[in-house]
């Protein structure tokens, strides 16, 4: 089986337990968070968390903080919920796909606007 199925499996199930566990945290901190994907190294030792999170950057700096704060209560729950050998080093990483996205949509637009007479 290629190595790339397992940890994106790996990846997936990550991700619907830490979209869970982010949830239940009691920070006030942690805003509108929706986790989109985990990227797992292929030796399972690390796992990059994207996610995304609703609101100015003010909000999206206190949820990056609320995060950073419980690593390590999130990866005690990952070894807890997932057998593995060893649990990953979790990183999280503010995913900007959505913003990138649209400012692009907005540079398009602008450029038809400007093409037409």
């Amino acid at each position: 089986m290629p190595q790339g199925s397992r940890t994106e499996r790996v990846g997936e199930e990550f991700r619907e337990i830490l979209a869970e566990e982010i949830q239940k945290l009691k920070d006030p901190r942690v805003g509108f968070v929706t986790v989109t994907g985990v990227k797992v190294s292929p030796d399972l030792r690390h796992a990059w968390v994207y996610f995304t999170v609703f609101g100015e950057e003010k909000e999206r700096a206190g949820t990056r903080a609320a995060l950073r704060s419980a690593t390590k209560h999130l990866r005690h729950e990952l070894g807890r919920q997932v057998r593995l050998k060893v649990t990953p080093e979790i990183e999280f990483v503010e995913d900007d796909t959505v913003e990138r996205g649209e400012r692009i949509d907005r540079i398009i637009e602008q450029l038809h606007r400007e093409e037409r007479p």
